[in-house]
């Protein structure tokens, strides 16, 4: 898929490791400034590509599940203005663990996570982003009841459709908005989270996932999409 060239300014949350890392980098590739925001204060894998950035990757620190630290960040951000916010922080759990073994704790955990905190910095920050700008939030294939033909995941899937849902959501309240607004599929890939026996490799990924969200500027209201552009069976 050709890449459109152009250059804009990224709020990525969650970009320390993993696909959120990966974009930050491939996003400063594509001329882009990037700010990422990190758990805690520990040096990660984005600090170094700072330091090397030349000043166009900036790096906040957000818990998304800690509503306190989603409004501090946005006071500090409240004199910018983004083209583009993409949510990708998102934990799994034992994929094995089906609904009637999962604990109360660890299930809140996941849908914590995975959908109240994402949607949380959304509904947060949107305002931050530009009227032809984009909102994108990474979810999964695996968020597709359509396409659920084998269960396992269970608590994951339940969490990445409740996403879907929410967007959903946010997307038919705000009917008027001109933003193109994206659910992106990554695929399942190999990192921390996807494991070692996941088909793709970063580099089959992230760089899909990059161009097509390049590629839905413009387009208006919400589109779950897949790293090759393709529409997924909600």
């Amino acid at each position: 898929m050709p890449v459109p060239q152009s250059e804009g300014t990224l709020l990525l949350v969650g970009a320390s490791r993993g696909l959120g890392y990966a974009m930050a980098k491939e996003f400063l590739q594509h001329g882009w400034r990037v700010v990422g925001t990190v758990r805690g204060g520990a040096r990660t894998r984005l600090h170094e590509l700072s330091a090397k950035s030349a000043g166009r990757i900036e790096i906040e620190v957000l818990d998304i599940t800690l509503p306190d630290q989603i409004g501090a960040l946005r006071s500090r951000l409240a004199a910018r203005n983004f083209d583009m916010l993409f949510v990708n922080a998102g934990i799994t759990n034992n994929p094995q663990e089906t609904i009637g073994e999962v604990s109360t704790e660890e299930f809140v955990r996941v849908m914590v996570t995975n959908a109240l905190g994402p949607m949380r910095v959304v509904e947060a920050l949107h305002d931050l982003v530009a009227t032809d700008g984009t909102l994108g939030v990474m979810s999964s294939g695996q968020g597709s009841v359509s396409n659920n033909a084998n269960g396992k995941r269970e608590v994951y899937r339940a969490s990445k459709a409740a996403l879907n849902m929410l967007m959903r959501s946010f997307a038919a309240r705000h009917l008027a908005d001109r933003r193109a607004m994206v659910l992106m599929a990554p695929g399942w890939v190999r990192t921390d989270m996807g494991g070692p026996d996941a088909p793709l490799s970063i580099e089959e990924s992230v760089p899909s996932v990059v161009s097509t969200l390049l590629a839905a500027r413009g387009t208006p209201g919400l589109r779950y999409l897949d790293y090759l552009g393709r529409t997924v069976p909600w």
